[in-house]
């Protein structure tokens, strides 16, 4: 794909649904997370799942799903919209979708990716919306985790003054 304004790439679920959804002539690959405060470990993340396929799509939960992750006091610490367009504002990001549920399960289903990628902190077992990925003829990959950056150790660095 053509390299566009990062605001471009955010897509309501309708519009990304209507561009992508099958049948479809790319290797869609999708991801999701909530990106706080984006770094080295989610840009080669990123990078890893978008050499799976043609065409790669991030779920970003929302400001009201990431607080219910309980990632910590005062978090997220970017809200939704800036989260998701830093996240577009990356090449190897094709398009950027926020989601309000507690997972990404419904959007993976209706979307079908063709490679559904996740770190390898996780199982397969444990990836949502595996199910549907692999029922429609898709798969799962973990990309390895980059270890020494998580947004959660970082704010806390911040926090203490590191």
């Amino acid at each position: 794909m053509s390299c566009r304004e990062p605001e471009a790439k955010i897509l309501s679920k309708a519009v990304l649904l209507e561009r992508f959804s099958r049948p479809r002539d790319l290797r869609l690959v999708f991801t999701n997370g909530v990106f706080d405060l984006l770094h080295r470990g989610h840009v080669s993340y990123l990078s890893h799942a978008r050499a799976f396929g043609d065409v790669l799509v991030v779920g970003v939960n929302t400001d009201a799903s990431a607080r219910r992750l309980a990632k910590g006091p005062g978090r997220p610490v970017n809200t939704e919209a800036d989260r998701a367009l830093v996240v577009a504002g990356l090449e190897c990001v094709d398009a950027v979708c926020l989601f309000d549920e507690d997972t990404p399960r419904q959007l993976i289903a209706e979307l079908l990716p063709d490679v559904l990628v996740k770190g390898s902190d996780y199982e397969i077992s444990e990836v949502v919306g595996r199910e549907e990925v692999e029922a429609a003829g898709g798969h799962v990959e973990l990309v390895p985790f980059v270890q020494g950056y998580s947004t959660t150790d970082l704010v806390q660095r911040m926090r203490v003054g590191d």
